[in-house]
């Protein structure tokens, strides 16, 4: 298993440690209610540095970008962060991922954990343009700071005008008196708030910085289980849970990501299926009877039929009830449409209700 730059020092708070995706990662501190609270009133530090890193380089780095990502990155200008989902020739997802155009010849690309050699091995067969690639995961620490207050915690620390950043843009400057730090106004909460991409070496100075700085605004280091709830209550996708290898990125909802103005992989098949129309579509559902929902657990019909599967259901913290996703049958995708969620083969009833859960 791999560790983080701060690994050591989760230990040390009290964290409870997890293996996820090949990394020892904190799971948890003071508990994933009180952690989930904490991010969606205050402040909260997430250490993402699992997250995977690579650099494109080079004339065509644009071409080799176009040809494997889903969504049209000619519009990205510098400073300008993309969302999009990588293809595969058999209609699913290698994986999704961000963008981050630097200058017109240098690119950051954003993947899961899970993925990273997945995904370098994916971009590398793909680049016959003579780009330069870098993977700097290993070298590379990430920290999210979440949560409406993590502007003003934040502030002292840098000359950048942190409150009028652009959602989903970035700029590269001194943080705590470390030069070169990515911060970026992005995050996997919708709490608001930033993620700051740093060396390693630097990793315990800006951690340290941070929690001086934010004492006074309640910050509290978060674990992995708060950031799948805060994701959830929001309806974003989790890769491995609810999009896959085999999973139809339309099904997903993705088709809002899906550029057809420019060739990349599959792109003509991907066609076909958005014209041809889904069978089945990722919904938000929130239970009605008592029940949480299980990722692969059955859903159901009032007559008891399977119609879909649960991909990632937990208790919200913030309305304290059951929510979820899952692939159903489109005839019961409609907001407001009651289904049955298949809890140890008792049917549990539920209702499809559209994303985010939380506004």
């Amino acid at each position: 298993m791999k560790n983080t730059a701060l690994t050591d020092l989760h230990i040390s708070l009290g964290a409870k440690m997890v293996p996820f995706a090949g990394f020892n990662m904190p799971v948890q501190y003071s508990g994933i209610n009180d952690e989930h609270e904490t991010v969606r009133r205050a402040v909260g530090v997430f250490d993402v540095s699992h997250m995977g890193e690579f650099i494109l380089k080079g004339e065509k780095a644009l071409d080799l970008i176009q040809k494997i990502s889903s969504n049209d990155a000619s519009k990205l200008y510098n400073g300008k962060v993309q969302y999009a989902y990588i293809p595969n020739e058999d209609g699913g997802i290698v994986d999704d991922f961000l963008t981050y155009k630097i200058d017109d010849q240098t690119y950051l690309l954003v993947v899961n954990a899970s993925n990273i050699e997945k995904d370098w091995n994916w971009i590398s067969k793909y680049n016959t343009y003579g780009v330069e690639m870098k993977d700097i995961s290993d070298k590379t620490s990430l920290f999210a700071v979440q949560g409406p207050k993590a502007a003003e915690a934040l502030q002292s620390l840098t000359d950048i005008e942190l409150a009028s950043m652009e959602y989903y843009s970035f700029t590269k400057g001194t943080f705590a008196g470390v030069d070169n730090v990515i911060v970026s106004a992005t995050g996997y909460t919708g709490a608001g708030g930033f993620e700051i991409y740093v060396a390693n070496e630097d990793a315990r100075t800006i951690w340290d910085a941070l929690f001086e700085a934010g004492a006074a605004y309640g910050m509290k280091p978060i674990g992995l289980g708060a950031r799948d709830t805060l994701r959830l209550e929001m309806g974003f996708c989790l890769y491995g849970n609810d999009i896959n290898d085999t999973t139809s990125p339309f099904a997903a909802g993705l088709s809002w990501v899906t550029k057809f103005t420019k060739d990349f992989v599959n792109a003509e098949n991907l066609k076909a299926e958005k014209e041809q129309g889904l069978s089945q579509k990722l919904v938000g559902f929130e239970m009605i009877d008592r029940g949480i929902p299980r990722h692969d657990y059955p859903i159901v019909n009032a007559a008891g039929e399977v119609i879909g599967r649960v991909t990632s259901g937990t208790q919200s913290p913030t309305l304290k009830k059951s929510i979820g996703l899952g692939y159903v049958d489109v005839a019961f995708s409609k907001e407001g449409t009651e289904i049955f969620i298949s809890i140890r083969d008792k049917a549990v009833k539920a209702q499809v209700k559209k994303p985010p859960f939380v506004k």
